[in-house]
């Protein structure tokens, strides 16, 4: 599923934890934390929570709060892309393939204390289809465009079948976090469950199945979460996990500001990767012991461009719609050269269909390519009538009207600031004025969202290497389908074909077979270009040497806090903060 990059790279809190006295209402009582000094790290974040609902928000920052507080059925390790159980300890299926009956791990409990059961799966299914929601999460917990059947025969059975054959099985359940039904039902009935967990909400009201409760949300400054003693995992060893009794995220907007509190132990790892222009420093700091930096290899997600493409859009400069356009800019950019400007040379020069070679399982090799060519731009700029007819260097429309646009990118992210910059020089030496309008990231998501642009340069993260895991940016319908989003019917014979081909690979079994079909989807995208892409990042994560137990991976946003129950400070390196 595609996820808006608050790096602020999505998209809290306070719920002081109450000791419940045992048995009272029959609630287990919780364990409580060992008497020793608190085991606490700090990270940061890039923006504010949009929201605790990740039903109802699309950002990195509401995705990185949910691998906190709450759980799913079943879990993707972010470093093997293995399906492992979680809240259903056990699955079986048909012989077609089509209905999964999972069983339920038995005496798991809310962070409040009452039961987990079916009906909590029962209501979250609910929830994530209510079209009052209009969860952005809801096509990518469809098949074939159709909501999966789901019923619970007992408190600790659900069965779940599927409306067509689905390739990747109940994978995409790790798209579902379980939420409590005791606390949100009342406000899906009452058609108010897009608010009930807003960033308003009082933070004692959120309740989840994952290893911390938040304790404290001070806006403009920091989330802090707590050990929730109900939590249902342990350790190898029969301990009670997660390992930490605290964990502090500190909103930091600047990267400059954050990478000098990491340099000064004032915080512990970041949500975003090394910044390429901070790799000597760090790689100093790693030398000195202060540090450890790791090396993830290519990313799965380089910075994109798009143009709004919506009906309705643009209509002074209907130039700004066609396909010669996109591919004179593809043209344009010398995408070694922006590899070597932009990242100092740690990324890959990319041109294709959003799939980087960091996704080598289903990289297509084969592609229509935009080989550097600023004549070839010229000619196909020519040919919709952008011609520069008084020898200013800026081309005209056949009205005689600049061919300029706007693009927004996210204010006080360096790497698109930059990014942005160099597109912009590039596109200005074949004769198109471009101005980078810099704004805050939720003002930015804000206008992605309402469809308020020109053009856009920004990331939009995938959290699963399985495309059919992300139909809500292939698909003509989804909700992150950014040129275009939420289209009722196809507006273009290629978005067609592309629903088509992405309906039929993800209702494939075979590997092979699937792969085939995505690489005529991806054949299809780098023809049209409605995202172009110039270089995927060569991806580095720094951690402080306290750090225990981090195993980082590259799907975002939660690059170190995918696995949180497991993060613990090394011995003899505590400290209270």
């Amino acid at each position: 599923m595609a996820r808006f990059r608050s790096l602020p790279a999505p998209h809290t809190v306070a719920l002081a934890l109450l000791a419940l006295a045992a048995g009272a209402c029959g609630r287990q009582a919780p364990e409580t934390a060992s008497p020793t000094a608190p085991r606490e790290l700090v990270s940061s974040i890039r923006a504010e929570p949009r929201g605790f609902n990740r039903y109802t928000g699309r950002d990195s920052v509401t995705e990185t709060i949910t691998h906190l507080t709450q759980a799913r059925l079943v879990r993707i390790d972010r470093r093997t892309q293995e399906l492992e159980p979680w809240l259903a300890e056990s699955w079986s299926t048909s012989p077609d393939g089509l209905e999964w009956t999972l069983k339920l791990r038995q005496g798991v409990t809310f962070s409040d204390g009452e039961p987990f059961t079916a009906a909590d799966v029962l209501f979250s299914f609910r929830a994530i289809y209510d079209p009052g929601v209009a969860s952005p999460m809801g096509e990518a917990m469809r098949v074939g465009g159709k909501p999966l059947a789901v019923s619970a025969p007992d408190p600790s059975t659900v069965v779940i079948r599927f409306p067509a054959p689905f390739g990747p099985g109940i994978r995409l359940l790790d798209n579902l976090p379980i939420l409590p039904r005791h606390k949100l039902e009342a406000a899906l009935d009452a058609g108010t469950f897009v608010k009930a967990w807003d960033g308003a909400a009082p933070v004692g009201d959120i309740v989840g199945l994952g290893p911390f409760v938040i304790e404290q949300y001070q806006p403009g400054q920091r989330l802090v979460f707590a050990r929730n003693p109900r939590y249902w995992r342990r350790d190898e060893s029969g301990q009670r996990l997660p390992a930490l009794d605290r964990l502090t995220l500190e909103i930091v907007p600047d990267q400059n500001a954050e990478l000098l509190r990491l340099q000064a132990g004032q915080i512990d790892f970041t949500q975003t990767e090394v910044r390429p222009e901070d790799y000597a420093t760090l790689r100093a700091a790693a030398d000195e012991g202060r540090v450890t930096l790791v090396d993830l290899g290519v990313g799965l997600d380089a910075d994109s461009f798009w143009i709004n493409l919506r009906p309705g859009t643009n209509q002074a400069r209907p130039w700004l719609h066609q396909v010669e356009l996109r591919r004179a800019i593809a043209h344009a950019v010398d995408r070694q050269a922006f590899a070597d400007t932009v990242f100092l040379g740690a990324a890959t020069p990319v041109d294709g269909a959003l799939i980087t070679p960091g996704n080598p399982r289903w990289y297509a090799t084969d592609l229509p390519r935009h080989p550097y060519d600023p004549g070839a731009a010229g000619a196909l700029l020519a040919s919709i009538g952008l011609v520069d007819r008084d020898g200013d260097g800026v081309r005209e429309d056949r009205h005689g009207a600049d061919a300029s646009f706007t693009v927004l990118t996210m204010k006080g992210n360096s790497l698109l600031e930059r990014g942005a910059a160099f597109v912009r020089d590039a596109l200005g030496a074949i004769g198109l004025r471009v101005e980078v309008a810099p704004l805050e990231v939720g003002a930015l998501i804000d206008r992605i969202e309402r469809g308020d642009y020109e053009a856009i340069y920004f990331r939009f993260l995938t959290t699963d290497l399985d495309p059919a895991l992300n139909m809500d940016l292939w698909l003509s319908s989804g909700g992150a389908h950014v040129w275009n989003p939420l289209q009722r019917t196809p507006a273009t014979d290629w978005e067609r074909e592309i629903d088509r081909l992405m309906h039929r690979q993800a209702a494939t079994p075979d590997h092979a077979a699937r792969k085939a079909l995505f690489d005529q989807v991806q054949r299809i995208f780098a023809e049209h270009v409605p995202v172009l892409q110039f270089a995927a990042p060569r991806i580095f994560v720094a951690l402080s040497t306290r750090v225990a137990n981090a195993t980082p991976a590259l799907l975002r946003p939660a690059v170190v806090l995918w696995n949180p129950d497991r993060l613990d400070v090394r011995e003899g390196k505590r400290a209270s903060r």
